[in-house]
């Protein structure tokens, strides 16, 4: 059993009991319905116009390569525009794609260069949504409700992905492409409208508001030194870029292995999303008996069961009762590896460092979907079917060694550093500010806090330092330094009120091996340029480090 499981899942629904979740999750719903009519009437489509399996497996290629290429900027515009604004203005132009797509069928002039090329531009629509919209979940529930609200996503997702296929599927046979997609046009009006609902609590001024070449920085340098975010997104490629040609090839399964039409190819899609809604009731309760670990590899040997059982074209009913399975296992891996991820981040980089999980989630999908759609053609369907059943079982098998992080710490900020002295007030944007601590070492305690140094390093390189280092004075081996720089002062300033509770532990923990009865020395040094240079420029070229000795 696991131990860190919730006591009850009787709190899974607590979320919609607060009215403005409850309401942008209801439109949600109604979008991602349109959103899946969107894509039966697309992939179905492209099997009109080509049968190619690279052609088809281009469409799935073109819906996520944009998240792959844009989600990192689109989590910096997150963390610094107003989140609600933002999320109106991309309805308006996913509404306009749909717009686009209904206007070229009507008139029968679409082709496989303009499905793709509207595919592609809904693609950045849904780059630039996905890290907002999961960011605003801390906004809407309380921090007790959150990986509830996180599931609950999930779930309105798999309801549209049960009720969207089928309905796109049904009216691609009974009135066509065009008609199907004006449909999606319309459920943009709900969620834009329960946008312009919502009153989002306006952001004070900030005299140390970030700007986006920063931001994009800042959030470049906190998710490369999270080694907990580093095995998230490696668990997510291994799985997604494995279990990605299912989603590819499933159009051509229903068309060439199963001799299904559109109607039968919506069934399986909604298959899959009754799956997902049925997986996302009892995942609290398989959380009691499962951990994370366990959970992501049950997923991934439920997913290549499916896919090997495909590969035989069995009949109609097993494959609608297989897919069926399959959406409970995928619900289970993006839950799992969501929650994880949510539960690992603090919210001054939440939306930055989601949209590199998204970034790694549909770079494995769009690199799946291209090799497997190659992999296809050489071999057949069927034998891409098994090929990536035994890939996504054996790699999942491996990768149950690398152990999801708990996400238990508390990244509540401390607030617990004094202001820095300075002389004069200094400019903000006047920088690099290097940052000298000096520590008084017994020499039996050395190897403990340069051990435990080392650990708050990777605190100081999340919350902004982009070089670290630790010498010793030569002439006296009890003085130890550590130093560390950032760009800017007004990044050495946010980097104060981004210290996390579970950080200042860490840095407590350091602070015992300091000798001397005072607290270490703190001297901020700032760099100082030429007479004859231009004075503010953000340049590295002022005061160098102390040698890492």
């Amino acid at each position: 059993m696991n131990p860190n499981a919730p006591p009850a899942a009787a709190s899974s629904f607590a979320p919609l009991r607060q009215t403005v979740f409850a309401v942008l999750w209801i439109a949600t719903v109604i979008g991602n319905t349109g959103s899946f009519i969107r894509d039966v009437a697309s992939a179905w489509l492209m099997t009109d116009l080509s049968p190619s399996p690279a052609a088809v497996a281009l469409v799935q290629a073109a819906a996520t390569l944009p998240v792959f290429l844009l989600a990192i900027p689109a989590g910096v515009l997150a963390d610094i525009l107003d989140r609600r604004r933002f999320l109106v203005g991309i309805q308006v132009l996913l509404g306009c794609t749909s717009l686009g797509l209904m206007a070229l069928s009507a008139l029968g002039l679409q082709s496989v260069a303009s499905l793709v090329a509207l595919t592609f531009l809904g693609g950045i629509g849904a780059a630039l949504m996905g890290p907002t919209w999961q960011a605003i979940v801390p906004e809407l529930v309380e921090k007790k409700d959150l990986k509830s609200a996180v599931a609950l996503n999930s779930l309105g997702i798999n309801i549209a992905r049960a009720v969207g296929p089928a309905l796109g599927g049904l009216l691609l046979a009974a009135v066509g492409a065009a008609v199907a997609y004006g449909v999606d046009v319309l459920t943009y009006v709900f969620v834009i409208a329960a946008l312009l609902w919502w009153r989002r609590p306006a952001a004070g001024q900030d005299a140390l508001s970030e700007q986006f070449g920063g931001a994009f920085r800042a959030g470049l340098r906190y998710a490369r030194a999270s080694r907990e975010l580093h095995v998230v997104l490696a668990r997510a490629f291994l799985f997604f870029a494995l279990a990605s040609s299912v989603w590819a090839l499933l159009p051509l399964v229903a068309r060439s292995l199963l001799d299904g039409g559109p109607g039968f190819y919506g069934v399986l899609l909604g298959a899959v999303g009754l799956g997902a809604i049925g997986g996302a009731v009892v995942l609290p309760r398989l959380r009691a008996w499962l951990s994370p670990d366990g959970l992501l590899l049950a997923a991934a040997l439920v997913t290549a069961a499916v896919m090997a059982l495909l590969s035989y074209a069995p009949p109609k009913w097993l494959a609608t009762a297989a897919l069926l399975v399959l959406g409970a296992a995928w619900i289970t891996a993006l839950t799992t590896l969501n929650g994880v991820a949510q539960a690992i981040l603090p919210n001054w980089v939440r939306g930055r460092s989601l949209a590199v999980y998204l970034t790694v989630f549909n770079g494995a999908m769009t690199a799946g979907s291209l090799g497997w759609g190659a992999v296809a053609e050489g071999v057949g369907v069927p034998g891409a079917l098994l090929a990536g059943a035994a890939a996504l079982a054996l790699v999942g098998l491996a990768a149950h060694r690398i152990k999801l992080p708990a996400g238990e710490a508390d990244l509540v900020p401390s607030n617990h550093w004094p202001e820095p002295l300075t002389a004069t007030p200094v400019e903000h944007d006047r920088g690099p500010v290097t940052v000298l601590i000096e520590y008084r070492i017994a020499a039996g305690d050395r190897a403990g806090f340069v051990d435990a140094l080392y650990r708050l390093s990777a605190e100081r390189r999340r919350d902004g330092a982009y070089a670290w280092g630790v010498a010793e004075d030569s002439a006296d081996p009890t003085l130890m330094v550590e130093w560390f720089q950032i760009e800017s002062w007004a990044e050495h300033l946010r980097q104060h009120h981004r210290v996390s509770r579970a950080d200042a532990d860490i840095q407590a923990e350091v602070l015992r091996f300091h000798q001397g009865g005072t607290p270490p020395v703190v001297r901020h040094l700032l760099a100082v340029e030429r007479p004859d240079r231009r004075r503010g420029r953000n340049g590295r070229n002022g005061v160098p480090p102390p040698s890492p000795g």
